[in-house]
């Protein structure tokens, strides 16, 4: 069985082993803050989603990741569709996402509907990496009313 729920503070060890990137104190405020997911097959903990607020009004999905053993068979997929329809019904009507480009990653938000908006090229010495793609997808809210036809 498949549960997602909001990251917990007993997720810790967990989320460290799949997202070395995130500074303590961001955990602390994705858990409280419910801006982070773990989904479970059985109980077992085996991904993870994070995001935030871009211009502190667009959901930008910053980490996705399933365990390796898990992976490439539709986790992923299920992790964002769930945070695709927790942002629809929170009334947001565009949503965001990066990669960088020598990732595989970039082919399976494209299969989502997402499509590329731009780069961010980083090449600050100590701190260079591939350029970091962006894509976009626009979603409509749940509630939303069909206007009549004409």
């Amino acid at each position: 069985m498949v549960e997602i729920r909001y990251a917990r503070l007993e997720d810790k060890e967990f989320w460290y082993g799949l997202d070395s990137h995130l500074p303590e104190q961001e955990f602390m405020a994705k858990a409280s803050g419910r801006r982070g997911y773990v989904l479970s097959v059985g109980g077992k903990p085996i991904g993870l989603l994070r995001y935030n607020l871009f211009w502190d009004n667009t959901p930008l999905c910053t980490m996705l990741v399933i365990d390796q053993d898990h992976r490439r068979k539709g986790y992923g997929r299920k992790l964002m569709e769930h945070w695709e329809n927790e942002m629809k019904a929170q009334g947001y009507e565009m949503l965001l996402t990066s990669t960088r480009v020598d990732e595989e990653a970039q082919h399976f938000y494209r299969k989502l509907g997402y499509e590329d908006c731009g780069g961010l090229v980083i090449d600050i010495p100590g701190h260079e990496q591939p350029m970091e793609m962006f894509l976009i997808k626009g979603i409509q809210k749940v509630n939303a009313i069909a206007s009549p036809a004409p």
